[in-house]
């Protein structure tokens, strides 16, 4: 999802970013869920420096596979997005090579050029916003249809005979 910015002049006003219907389904598929409905996001961007900063708010319902019973349910997401947009060091990095970042490098976008992809990186943020293991509402009928009656509880014959053992 592009949204290509351009770094001067910066926008005066917020920056609304809206994806369209074919963007929301590229994204779904992307990110292995079953649909995006909605996704909005709204990012005032600010000079920083050599940077720019983008804060915002970012808004999307989903529609996702429940991690235990495999059923879609609605998810909302409703998440701040703090970034910030550098220009490329122009280091190359080797593929295996290690890289240590400062805590105020996390958020950091390189680009190049006088344009930054600010869709792109919203489109990130929604990515680290999904919930992998996220449960729906009949997480708890499919645990005990399949026979799990606790995530804690241990079953099965090594259990069995562990507990045996602990009994003396």
């Amino acid at each position: 999802m592009t949204r290509m910015v351009k770094r001067k002049p910066l926008p005066a006003e917020p920056v609304e970013v809206i994806a369209t219907e074919s963007e929301r389904a590229a994204l779904a598929r992307r990110f292995g869920i079953s649909a995006v409905e909605r996704f909005v996001a709204r990012v005032d961007l600010a000079e920083d420096g050599g940077a720019v900063t983008a804060e915002g708010m970012l808004e999307a319902d989903l529609i996702q596979p429940c991690a235990i019973s495999g059923e879609d349910f609605p998810v909302s997401v409703r998440d701040t997005v703090v970034m910030r947009f550098v220009q490329s060091r122009g280091d190359p990095v080797e593929p295996d090579a290690e890289i240590e970042l400062a805590d105020e490098e996390l958020d950091e976008i390189e680009y190049d050029g006088e344009m930054f992809d600010l869709g792109e990186a919203l489109a990130q943020s929604l990515a680290l916003a999904i919930d992998p293991y996220a449960e729906g509402p009949n997480a708890d009928a499919a645990r005990k249809a399949a026979g799990i009656v606790s995530d804690e509880a241990p079953r099965g014959a090594l259990a069995d005979a562990l507990a045996a053992l602990k009994k003396g």
